[in-house]
């Protein structure tokens, strides 16, 4: 299976219950629909597609960790930054990180390789999954993520994307 919308109900929260939930929430946000999104670079090739020219807009990568206590991590970051997982399991203070499985990603974020979104800790709060975001997202005006599928990407604002946070319960730990 992969991360498109077409498997979307063998996910424990599928992307159309994820966005009627973002609804009844009055959350808003704009949603496209596009090919399959694996990699930053597959995103970059599509995202002139449904990008608002001049629009102060945070484009995303996410990362899956584990650190060797077998706990997890979410790490948002702007998809252009680099990123040193020895650096930064140093900078948050858990040693060494690797990148966790696919099992353990749908496991514990509920989705697949591809997919990976900050709209995932909808699912990894209740799984004590640690998120850790991008401090540029604080001051973007549009953040553009995956509603847990790869097929699909949302535009929300950073105060609607925060108000979902405080509605799941997701403490959000700011990387400089």
């Amino acid at each position: 299976m992969d991360a498109s919308s077409a498997f979307q109900d063998t996910l424990p929260l599928s992307s159309d219950a994820l966005l009627a939930q973002l609804d009844d929430w009055g959350l808003a946000y704009r949603l496209h629909s596009h090919e399959p999104l694996r990699t930053v670079t597959d995103a970059k090739a599509v995202e002139d597609q449904f990008m608002v020219p001049g629009e102060n807009a945070l484009r995303l990568k996410n990362l899956y960790l584990r650190d060797k206590k077998k706990r997890n991590y979410l790490v948002t970051l702007e998809q252009s930054r680099d990123i040193d997982l020895k650096a930064l399991g140093a900078e948050l203070g858990v040693g060494s990180l690797s990148f966790g499985s696919a099992d353990r990603l749908l496991q514990n974020l509920g989705i697949r390789p591809g997919a990976v979104s900050p709209l995932a800790m909808i699912n990894g709060v209740p799984n004590d999954v640690q998120f850790f975001m991008d401090s540029a997202a604080q001051r973007a005006d549009m953040i553009y993520m995956h509603p847990l599928v790869n097929d699909r990407t949302v535009a929300m604002t950073r105060d609607d994307l925060l108000s979902f946070f405080d509605r799941i319960g997701c403490a959000v730990s700011w990387l400089p």
